[in-house]
């Protein structure tokens, strides 16, 4: 049985955003053809996810240095510990699915947050002689993004930020396997924006059958 975190960010849902509705369409069809595995929803717009401030680095400061966890600040021991929740839970998993649109060329900055709580030493990488090393060399990931343009190809491509900073982030992990799929080019041409929302969902639903 695998683990898979179904990992959200945006401020609608599926009837209102073609992101989310690819990203519904995968994960349905995924629950249908793997019943036994279990998937976590973590809509970042819901979830407590601290942003890295003041409280978490004096936190971690202090906790390096030695100060026991129950020493720290309420407000240290607040975001420290919600920190470790969420990387512990991002490292416990099989699979991960983040689903985003693309907003200002990359992506909501809830998703950065989250990013920034799950990239700690020790847990997704570690750093050696040769430089880090990603650890979590055994999982998988996929990205489900809506973009109103194409960038795909051509010049707009180079402006293309979201999927490419997640596919950074996922080597860096030691991620062996990163995909995507992608919804673009509904608002520049709206006239087919409901056969490319279609065309996307029917390659959801195929990927989600191998992933």
């Amino acid at each position: 049985m695998a683990k898979v975190l179904y990992i959200t960010a945006h401020p609608h849902d599926d009837t209102k955003s073609y992101s989310m509705a690819v990203g519904k369409a995968f994960i349905d069809t995924y629950k249908q053809v793997n019943p036994n595995d279990e998937v976590i929803h973590l809509d970042l717009y819901k979830e407590n996810i601290p942003q890295l401030d003041v409280d978490v680095f004096s936190g971690w400061g202090k906790l390096q240095s030695g100060t026991g966890f129950d020493e720290l600040s309420s407000e240290e021991k607040a975001k420290v510990g919600r920190l470790s929740e969420l990387s512990e839970q991002f490292v416990a998993a099989d699979k991960f699915v983040f689903v985003t649109p693309m907003w200002n060329f990359s992506f909501p900055p809830v998703m950065k947050a989250y990013l920034d709580s799950v990239a700690v030493s020790g847990k997704t990488f570690r750093y050696t002689a040769e430089g880090p090393v990603g650890l979590l060399t055994d999982k998988k990931a996929l990205h489900i993004q809506a973009r109103g343009g194409n960038y795909s190809e051509g010049p707009a491509a180079a402006m293309e930020m979201g999927h490419r900073y997640i596919g950074i982030m996922m080597q860096f992990f030691g991620v062996p396997s990163f995909e995507g799929i992608f919804v673009e080019g509904h608002n520049a041409m709206p006239d087919k924006a409901q056969e490319i929302k279609e065309k996307a969902i029917a390659r959801a639903k195929d990927a989600a059958h191998t992933f």
